[in-house]
């Protein structure tokens, strides 16, 4: 959520953000439901203000006709405020509802883009692996070494369903060891956080109501989160920090959850678009400064590369062009991992800033040296998906004799060196 007096200082800003995000919003709608909003608002305190005059009036009148002149003059001003203040009900709710749609305004650097084809490649990372045989995809080497099952999974819980079993469970286990040892290194806090979440948790995030049609809820109107950034940051939700307190630096871990509406037959085999998987998430709590935001952004990108850099597995950075960003994202990388059986590269982490776009919505502040209140920045990005990562781990280290070498960095958590055949 932006500040609206920023939005009336620079409509023109707004305009263009929805015009590079490809969002559809009428920032006069807002502006108008704002003038209501101010005029009801100094209309409803001028009229309490003659409200305490006059009861001050009629406390000093002895009982009579002008008494009850003032009482009847006071019945009517009290009258004509209910009624604004009934208005002024209906027009908060209109104006909460715009404020909430309002896109953030997206960095210089950012392409022009209608859609996520539009992302720019900034960089790759890797040796494609050339094999001598023709490559298995993931799905066929699970099954063939019995490491998943995707039949059963499907009998079990549906569209999308799973089972890892074997090395394949030992396999994400051991990802998420690898991982956490990594972000002890860099002194994040670890959290395991909550996948259930309240409705408002996620409009202070910013997933709601654009991504309404992608998550779950319950019948008690509470929702399962589909990043553990959700929790991480309502974790903070109404505090107010110290600045020497910041950066907050979290790996928060849970269970996510998504519909994967708009993906209606695409990958609707194997493990690259579940219903239900787990996921470490970094987090970052910083001051609020563009530069210092920045400087963050590209740490977090630079730790989620050192993974795959661990697990030698080939990759790009594209940075996401402005149809490819959320309401609330400043700017976003993309590291996408090479898939030898697709032979192109698919999606594994997003990198983001946000600015004060989601600690105003969750009212998450610092105190400076200054003794001034200010809404922190927030950034997050993709540390460890599981079961995805799974994908390119197994496909890129596939062997011509059937099994699957481990990468160096897992095989203590592992206890072995390859999956299958010796």
């Amino acid at each position: 959520m932006l500040d609206i007096k920023f939005i009336r200082e620079n409509k023109e800003f707004i305009e263009l953000a929805a015009k590079k995000k490809r969002v559809k919003f009428d920032v006069g709608l807002l502006l108008k439901a704002d003038d209501e909003r101010r005029t009801l608002l100094t209309s409803i305190e001028k009229k309490r203000a003659e409200q305490n005059e006059f009861n001050g009036q009629i406390a000093s009148t002895p009982t009579g006709g002008a008494r009850e002149a003032l009482i009847a003059r006071m019945k009517s001003i009290k009258d004509e405020s209910s009624v604004e203040e009934e208005k002024l009900t209906e027009v908060m709710k209109r104006w909460r509802k715009l404020m909430l749609e309002v896109p953030n305004i997206p960095d210089m650097s950012v392409p022009e883009g209608e859609s996520d084809e539009q992302n720019q490649e900034l960089r790759t990372w890797g040796k494609k692996p050339s094999f001598d045989f023709e490559p298995k995809s993931h799905i066929e080497l699970m099954e063939k070494l019995d490491l998943a099952d995707f039949s059963r999974g499907a009998e079990v819980s549906g569209f999308r369903g799973y089972f890892l079993k074997n090395e394949g469970a030992l396999l994400e286990f051991a990802l998420w060891n690898f991982t956490n040892s990594f972000f002890r290194t860099k002194k994040f806090i670890p959290m395991i956080v909550p996948s259930l979440v309240r409705r408002e948790t996620l409009l202070g995030t910013g997933y709601l109501p654009q991504g309404e049609d992608d998550l779950y809820h319950t019948q008690d109107s509470e929702y399962l989160a589909g990043t553990g950034e959700v929790g991480a940051m309502a974790y903070f939700t109404n505090q107010t920090l110290q600045e020497n307190e910041l950066p907050q630096k979290i790996i928060a871990f849970s269970d996510c959850f998504r519909r994967e509406a708009g993906s209606h037959g695409k990958d609707t085999k194997g493990l690259m678009r579940v219903h239900e998987f787990f996921k470490l998430e970094q987090v970052i709590l910083c001051e609020a400064n563009h530069e210092v935001s920045v400087k963050h952004h590209e740490e977090l990108l630079a730790y989620a590369e050192s993974l795959m850099q661990a697990l030698e597995i080939p990759y790009r950075v594209v940075i996401n062009c402005g149809a490819d960003l959320g309401l609330g994202q400043v700017k976003k990388y993309d590291i996408e991992a090479w898939i030898p059986s697709e032979k192109r590269y698919r999606e594994t982490h997003s990198c983001s800033y946000f600015h004060d776009f989601q600690t105003r919505r969750l009212n998450i502040k610092y105190k400076g040296a200054d003794g001034k209140a200010r809404f922190a920045h927030s950034l997050n990005s993709t540390a460890m998906p599981t079961p995805r990562m799974l994908i390119p781990l197994i496909e890129n280290n596939q062997q011509a004799d059937g099994s699957v070498k481990i990468p160096k960095v897992l095989v203590d958590y592992m206890g072995q060196d390859r999956i299958g055949i010796s």
